[in-house]
């Protein structure tokens, strides 16, 4: 029988653009790879496909999972998993339903593969269970990995407070009642990998969830 080694988790990061409602901004997007030495999958393909396909070598990619569909979260998702599909793999790209209207400002006509509520995605031998948490966009997601102690949560939650909510698509009070009703019910050690900036953990953002309240988007 052949010896197996565990899941990991691997952080690269991307540098582009992020546009919307006319708007563009320079951004640094983290890219989440989990799994081992064979199969993994890779957590929102934003900028650079190359440096992505050089992170996931010649392992097997499952799927390219969708945190959202924000274009600096997605715009190289169909291309990476194009790159790694054979006449008898094909690489689905992973995204909730709800938020396909903001996947065809990026790709028009590009198929995905409906991403919902409870899902359990297997990696590795170790599963990735997929939390609805709108609010930054209405299909937003985080993927929690209880094996692993961490949740990915995209741009739902950073390391001191939600995600932006003040433009098309969001809306601040769902992004607050995701958090709230969601990811502070995960355990307080649970680490946090966030799309942008450092990590942190449920229990440190815990507490400030009034004062975010009270701040607003």
């Amino acid at each position: 029988m052949n010896a197996r080694s565990a899941a990991r988790i691997e952080h690269l990061v991307t540098s582009g653009t992020f546009s919307l409602d006319g708007q563009t901004f320079d951004v640094d997007n983290n890219v989440w790879i989990v799994g081992d030495d064979s199969e993994v999958v890779v957590l929102d393909a934003p900028h650079d496909v190359d440096a992505i396909a050089t992170a996931i070598g010649d392992r097997r990619l499952l799927a390219v999972l969708c945190t959202h569909a924000h274009d600096d979260h997605v715009r190289r998702a169909p291309e990476l998993a194009e790159r790694f599909s054979t006449s008898g793999h094909r690489v689905p790209v992973l995204l909730h339903p709800a938020d396909r209207q903001v996947w065809e400002l990026t790709h028009p006509q590009v198929p995905t593969t409906d991403l919902v509520q409870g899902e359990v995605v297997t990696v590795a031998g170790t599963e990735l269970h997929v939390l609805h948490t709108p609010g930054h966009t209405p299909g937003a997601v985080c993927v929690y990995a209880p094996a692993l102690g961490t949740v990915f949560t995209g741009d739902t939650l950073f390391a001191g407070g939600p995600g932006a909510t003040g433009r098309s698509f969001s809306s601040f009070p769902t992004i607050v009642d995701s958090i709230r009703d969601v990811l502070l019910e995960l355990p307080p050690e649970t680490r946090v990998l966030t799309g942008h900036g450092q990590d942190t953990t449920i229990g440190d953002e815990a507490p400030h969830l009034d004062e975010w309240i009270t701040r607003g988007h």
